[in-house]
Parts: C-alpha cells; sequence; structure tokens
C-alpha cells in the first residue's frame, strides 16, 4: 500500500531523521528502523518529483 503522506511533509520527516542521526539520537535499533524509514521517503518524494516534471511537459507541449 503506498504512502499517502505529501511532498513537503516527507520532506520534513527525511530531515527530522537526519537531525537525530547527526545529533547521535537514535539507539542501534532505532536506526535501522528510520534508516528504512528514509528509504521509503525518498522514493516518495523521487516518485513525486518524477511525476510533476511529466505532468509540467505534458501540459507545455501542449500549448
Amino acid at each position: 500500500m503506498p504512502d499517502k503522506i505529501n511532498y513537503e511533509s516527507a520532506v520534513k520527516e527525511l530531515e527530522e531523521i537526519v537531525r537525530k542521526m547527526e545529533n547521535d539520537q537514535l539507539d542501534i535499533d532505532s536506526l535501522t528502523e528510520q534508516l528504512k524509514r528514509a528509504q521509503q521517503l525518498v522514493k516518495i518524494c523521487k516518485d513525486k518529483l518524477t511525476k510533476t516534471d511529466e505532468e509540467i511537459k505534458q501540459i507545455l507541449e501542449e500549448q
């Protein structure tokens, strides 16, 4: 089931994960979970950017 998070929320969550990692706020078990979540968030962001890029190109071609 795809994640229904919007782009801005995904970026904020990614930033929070990075902040916690940089400040050594994650134990080894949390680190693994957070890295997996970060990977999911990066994919979500990439997919949304790709889709938006394709939509923009289509709109511009129609003009």
